[in-house]
């Protein structure tokens, strides 16, 4: 791949993970957009763990309590709080752990890079986020979580493994409707994406080691500039989310929905 073909990759998964359009959706646009070769999963998912590279500088503190709460699990330190969030990011984990591992063993995702599945998704998805933007209460935070919460929010994070759905777009959704704030429900989302995008990049990467030298650099190259877009979008959206609504992304999602239908 051309250094061109990585930075525009980098790019569009950069912004798309963090705003509720779809990043994975996006990516498998632009072959039929632009008329390259499919970048294929393992591109894919490199992408991705530069996008978990910047969630955990954007939240560093709050990746440190996640992390001093895996290790009092384990016995070392005496974290209980953070324990407690620890456990209720990992359980909220294991749906989409389960149904990620089971796609993996039959090929699904394959089956699924498709124009017309990616404008459905991208369509139905975004008019439940508007739903439950307009009339989700703004008064719970993160710190609130029960077990509850991060089991509804981790089966929505499964949907997403549906190119179109966007992973911080359902489970913002399903996080609205529980009643979090806009910030808030960003925050849920981004920190529960953090060992689900780790999983799957883990599940990648060793094939990743047997792959060609070139596949190998691509793919680094590729996580390195997502890494930087990220970290833009997601500085982006925190501050937008203060002050105004997720309608310009419902508004942007229906759109695209609607012209993948009408072009392809």
């Amino acid at each position: 791949m051309t250094l061109l073909q990585l930075l525009l990759l980098a790019v569009i998964q950069g912004v798309t993970e963090f705003l509720p359009i779809s990043s994975s959706g996006h990516l498998i646009l632009v072959p039929y957009l632009t008329g390259w070769q499919d970048q294929g999963l393992m591109v894919d998912v490199a992408v991705h763990v530069g996008s978990l590279a910047a969630i955990l500088a954007y939240f560093f503190r709050d990746a440190v309590a996640l992390g001093r709460g895996g290790l009092s699990v384990v016995g070392i330190g005496e974290a209980r709080q953070q324990r407690r969030w620890f456990l209720l990011i990992l359980a909220g984990t294991v749906p989409a752990g389960l149904v990620g591992l089971a796609f993996k063993a039959f090929d699904v995702p394959a089956l699924f890079r498709s124009s017309d599945l990616v404008a459905g998704t991208l369509i139905f998805y975004g008019i439940l986020l508007f739903l439950a933007d307009r009339f989700g209460a703004q008064t719970r935070r993160y710190e609130e979580i029960t077990l509850k919460d991060a089991l509804i929010v981790g089966c929505a994070q499964a949907l997403a493994l549906v190119p179109g759905t966007s992973r911080s777009g359902v489970t913002m959704t399903a996080a609205r409707f529980l009643g979090f704030s806009r910030p808030e429900a960003a925050r849920f989302s981004f920190l529960l994406g953090i060992p689900a995008i780790a999983g799957a990049g883990l599940l990648v990467g060793l094939d990743l080691a047997e792959a060609p030298a070139a596949l190998q650099r691509d793919a680094i190259i590729a996580g390195l500039l997502t890494f930087i877009a990220a970290l833009g979008a997601m500085a982006f959206l925190m501050r937008w989310l203060q002050r105004a609504s997720m309608t310009i992304f419902v508004v942007y999602r229906i759109a695209l929905g609607l012209g993948l239908l009408i072009f392809f």
